[in-house]
């Protein structure tokens, strides 16, 4: 546990999954502060933008409320998680929609194979590994490691991935982009792998 007290704050929207992300901080030693009050979000040490939903109505929410245009403008630690994600990419093609654009990367619908004789399933649900990860986010030690998935759609690999994930092809897990990281799994339900990459964020 930490005993550095910092001023956390995790983007209040119109997407789920809030409150385990601030229940995985303190079991980390530190709480989350969950607001969408612009002012408290730019003053924040680090900043947490979560999301389960759907990407275009959840686009039209940030836009309309300004807080996209605010998430863009950060300059202090952001890190996305599964649709926060998702929403930091370029264009979406659940409800093809214009994202963030913090990374370059689309976001794009798995598709099965035909025939599928491993009889996978869309959406990804469970426990897949992550590797050839280049982030201060991940420890060598991390390498390899099992982390939690729940996503019908996945971010295409390109110059911003951090970590790569293999489910019906290689794609982005993780990004990273000047301050801006982002997992497509879930850290807040992935044991210790994700405590210990978000015990290495709140480092930062």
């Amino acid at each position: 546990m930490s005993s550095t007290k910092q001023n956390i704050v995790i983007v209040k929207y119109n997407a789920g999954n809030i409150r385990s992300v601030n229940n995985a901080l303190v079991r980390l030693g530190h709480e989350g502060l969950i607001t969408a009050d612009p002012e408290l979000i730019r003053k924040a040490d680090k900043v947490i933008f979560p999301g389960v939903g759907e990407a275009s109505n959840t686009m039209k929410y940030l836009n309309d409320t300004g807080l996209g245009a605010l998430i863009k403008e950060l300059r202090q630690p952001v890190l996305g998680i599964c649709l926060g994600m998702q929403l930091m990419g370029s264009h979406s093609e659940e409800g093809d929609v214009d994202c963030l654009g913090i990374f370059d990367e689309p976001v794009r619908k798995f598709q099965l194979p035909s025939p599928n004789p491993e009889n996978l399933k869309v959406p990804q649900m469970g426990w897949n590994r992550i590797y050839d990860l280049r982030s201060d986010l991940f420890d060598a030690s991390l390498e390899g490691e099992y982390v939690y998935f729940v996503h019908s759609y996945y971010v295409a690999k390109g110059n911003d991935t951090a970590a790569t994930t293999d489910y019906l092809l290689p794609y982005s897990s993780a990004l990273q982009r000047d301050n801006f990281f982002a997992t497509q799994f879930h850290p807040e339900k992935s044991g210790k792998v994700g405590e210990k990459m978000l015990a290495n964020f709140l480092k930062m």
